[in-house]
C-alpha cells in the first residue's frame, strides 16, 4: 500500500504529468505535461464532438491498445492476451496516461512551490458494446464492471506510491469522454486532496463525540423522511442529497456501515449492481440520456484505519455549466430542489 515518499531531485521530463501543490489551499493540481497541447489547440476542442464511429474506435480493436491486465467474459476471468477475441469487460493501461509507474517519488521545491512527479497507474475499463451505455446495461453486466473495479482496486492498492485509487466514469463529451465507447478509468495517485483530509477529520471527530458514523445518521434520517430517497433494496440506498451540488445529483450508499469499498462481498455486489442499474436507467430515461460523471468515494489505501468513513458512489448528470459564481465563490448552484428531483426519478420505470 502507500509507501513513504522517496524524495530525489531528478529530471521530470519522462513523466506525462506532474503534481503541483497550491501553497495556500495546499490543493494538488495535475499538470498534464505529456499531452503536448499548445494554447491554440484548445480553440479546436470546443468545436469537436465525441466521435461515435465504431469502425475507427480504438477500444473496439483491442489490438491497438496496451496488453490487457484483466479480461472478463460473461462474468468469468480469462487469461490476458494481446488481442483477445472473447471478452465483455477488459482493463488495459491508458496509452496516454496522466500518471506513470515509477520506483521513485521525486520532489522538487522552487521558491514557495512544490511539485512531485506523476507516479502512479492509469487504466481504462472498457465494456464490449460500442454504443450501449451503462444506463442500458442489465444488472449482470453492471455486476461484471463492479467485479473489475474491486479486482483492480485490490491489485493496485499493493503497488508502490499508491495513496488513493480513483475510479470514475465519464459519459458524453461535456462530461469529459473524448471517446464515445463506454469506458471507466482507474487512476492511482501518491497523494490525496487536503479537502479529503478535512472531511476525514470531521468524520473522525463526530465519531469520537457521538459514537456513531455521521453518514449512518444521515441515512437513518433520510430513510425515515423518504423525501429524497430514489430507490432502496436490502443493502443499498439511492438518494438525492439534502444539499445537492447540482440538479439530479444522486448517491448510492451501503445501508450497513462500510468504510472500504474493496471489501465488498459477492452478495453485496449483486445488490449494488441492482442499485447501479436502477440509478443509471432512471437518469438515462428520465433525463433523455444526459452526459454524466460518476465516481467512487472510499477510504484511502495508505495503511491507516478509517472506521469512521462510509464509502459511496456519486452521480452527476450534466444539466448545467458552472459559471462565475460557482467558480469564484466555490458555492455550487442546483436549479431544482433535491426533493423534487428524487420524486421525479422515483416515478421513472
Amino acid at each position: 500500500m502507500g509507501d513513504n515518499f522517496f524524495m530525489a531531485k531528478k529530471n521530470f521530463a519522462k513523466f506525462p504529468s506532474e503534481l503541483r501543490q497550491e501553497p495556500i489551499s495546499q490543493k494538488w493540481v495535475v499538470i498534464a505535461t505529456g499531452r503536448g497541447k499548445r494554447p491554440e489547440m484548445f480553440k479546436k476542442d470546443k468545436k469537436n464532438s465525441t466521435e461515435d464511429n465504431s469502425r475507427d474506435c480504438p477500444f473496439c480493436d483491442i489490438s491497438t491498445q496496451e496488453k490487457p491486465v484483466l479480461i472478463l467474459y460473461k462474468g468469468k476471468e480469462i487469461r490476458p492476451s494481446n488481442n483477445p477475441k472473447n471478452w465483455t469487460t477488459i482493463v488495459f493501461p491508458n496509452k496516454f496516461p496522466a500518471f506513470l509507474v515509477s520506483d521513485k517519488l521525486e520532489e522538487k521545491k522552487v521558491g514557495p512551490y512544490t511539485r512531485i512527479n506523476g507516479a502512479g497507474y492509469h487504466e481504462v475499463v472498457a465494456t464490449r458494446d460500442h454504443k450501449k451505455s451503462m444506463g442500458q446495461f442489465s444488472a449482470s453486466q453492471i455486476k461484471e464492471v463492479i467485479d473489475v473495479y474491486q479486482k483492480r482496486y485490490l491489485d493496485l492498492a499493493d503497488e508502490k506510491f499508491v495513496n488513493y485509487i480513483h475510479i470514475f466514469h465519464n459519459h458524453g463529451h461535456t462530461a469529459g469522454a473524448s471517446i464515445s465507447h463506454p469506458h471507466s478509468q482507474i487512476i492511482t495517485t501518491p497523494v490525496s486532496e487536503p479537502e479529503l483530509h478535512l472531511v476525514l477529520k470531521r468524520l473522525e471527530n463526530y465519531y469520537q463525540e457521538n459514537k456513531k458514523c455521521l453518514y449512518c445518521e444521515i441515512l437513518e434520517w433520510e430513510r425515515k423522511e423518504k423525501k429524497r430517497i430514489v430507490f432502496e433494496n436490502k443493502e443499498f440506498v439511492v438518494l438525492c442529497p439534502y444539499a445537492s451540488r447540482s440538479a439530479f445529483e444522486t448517491r448510492i450508499y451501503p445501508k450497513n456501515h462500510e468504510p472500504y469499498f474493496e471489501r465488498i462481498t459477492e452478495k453485496s455486489k449483486n445488490y449494488l449492481a441492482q442499485a447501479f442499474k436502477t440509478t443509471l436507467y432512471k437518469i438515462y430515461k428520465g433525463l433523455n440520456n444526459p452526459d454524466y460523471n460518476f465516481f467512487l468515494h472510499t477510504a484511502p489505501c495508505d495503511e491507516k484505519e478509517y472506521q469512521y468513513y462510509h464509502w459511496h458512489f456519486e452521480f452527476f448528470p450534466k444539466t448545467s455549466i458552472s459559471a462565475g459564481f460557482e467558480l469564484g465563490a466555490k458555492i455550487h448552484v442546483s436549479s431544482i430542489e433535491p426533493e423534487k428531483a428524487a420524486e421525479f426519478l422515483r416515478k421513472i420505470k
